[in-house]
């Protein structure tokens, strides 16, 4: 038999949905500093930028707004706007950096449609490639990561400099 070590999973299940902090808000309050160890990639005016800590292919990135909002119709519109910009400027970066042939872009909004943190919404951009959803996600329910994340933060990282 085969064995497949994947750690952090276990760490995430185990986890999912305890404890009363918000993960988006969390990560928005650590000091700039902090960034990169929090996978926070950028810091827009109404939005901020990170990967997924749970990717399901590499580049998984998420927009969320500094705003604790669960629906669309509680977002300013200044916030949404801004939002797909940032949208825009992460398809560039992720076309440079790994030229997917496609990309799936999407919110789950709500616990029933699939959202792990269904109190606040956020924006998931994901680069696609031709098979990759092999039969280890097919099949066992696994996904194999090729690059690690502070790797795929240094390569978008790029794209989004820090104001001095």
């Amino acid at each position: 038999m085969d064995y497949l070590w994947s750690p952090w999973r276990f760490r995430y299940v185990s986890q999912a949905g305890k404890g009363e902090s918000c993960l988006f808000c969390t990560k928005a309050a650590f000091d700039p500093a902090h960034d990169r160890e929090q996978l926070l990639l950028h810091r827009g005016r109404l939005n901020f930028i990170l990967l997924n800590l749970y990717p399901y292919t590499t580049g998984h990135v998420m927009i969320a707004p500094y705003a604790h909002v669960a629906n669309l119709d509680q977002m300013t519109p200044e916030a949404l706007v801004e939002m797909m910009e940032l949208a825009q400027r992460l398809h560039t970066a992720l076309q440079q950096c790994y030229n997917p042939e496609g990309y799936n872009l999407g919110m789950n909004l709500g616990k029933c449609a699939g959202a792990g943190v269904a109190d606040h919404l956020h924006l998931h951009l994901l680069p696609r490639w031709t098979g990759d959803s092999s039969f280890m996600t097919v099949v066992g329910e696994t996904r194999v990561q090729p690059e690690d994340l502070l790797a795929t933060y240094g390569k978008l990282a790029a794209f989004f400099p820090r104001s001095k």
